[in-house]
């Protein structure tokens, strides 16, 4: 298997971690980054696992999304009574897990998805790595 790296950096946006009895379930943002490593067995004509010229979908996603978002869990309710309280000052974006844990698994499944229809399921994502502030990360790897 052949793999390429792919990292969107300086992704600016708040989460809590509404079940975390420490600070962490206080509404906080970070810097954030998404790392996807991509895979194939068969590259493309030019020899790429992908064209990293043809991933604007994935910016877009991520702009669209994440880009100074407020993510809020699905069952946090007092997230979502704040977002209810003033909607105009907030760009939301649901998810089962805030943690970058399950950041990493949401873009996986979601990102994956994409680079195989772009493909024709020539390339795959085999990890996505999740960076807060550059200090701390989380990896989501695709099982054998």
């Amino acid at each position: 298997m052949l793999l390429c790296k792919k990292t969107y950096s300086d992704i600016p946006f708040a989460h809590r971690q509404h079940k975390h009895p420490g600070h962490c379930h206080l509404l906080h943002g970070h810097n954030w980054a998404i790392s996807l490593t991509f895979g194939c067995h068969k590259t493309d004509e030019c020899g790429f696992v992908v064209d990293f010229g043809r991933l604007k979908f994935l910016k877009q996603w991520i702009d669209d999304h994440l880009d100074h978002a407020c993510v809020i869990a699905d069952d946090d309710e007092a997230g979502k009574k704040l977002v209810e309280s003033a909607p105009e000052l907030f760009k939301v974006y649901h998810l089962p897990n805030t943690s970058s844990e399950g950041l990493a698994e949401h873009i996986y499944t979601l990102f994956n998805k994409m680079v195989r229809e772009d493909t024709d399921d020539r390339a795959f994502i085999v990890e996505v790595e999740i960076i807060e502030d550059g200090k701390n990360s989380a990896i989501y790897r695709a099982e054998k």
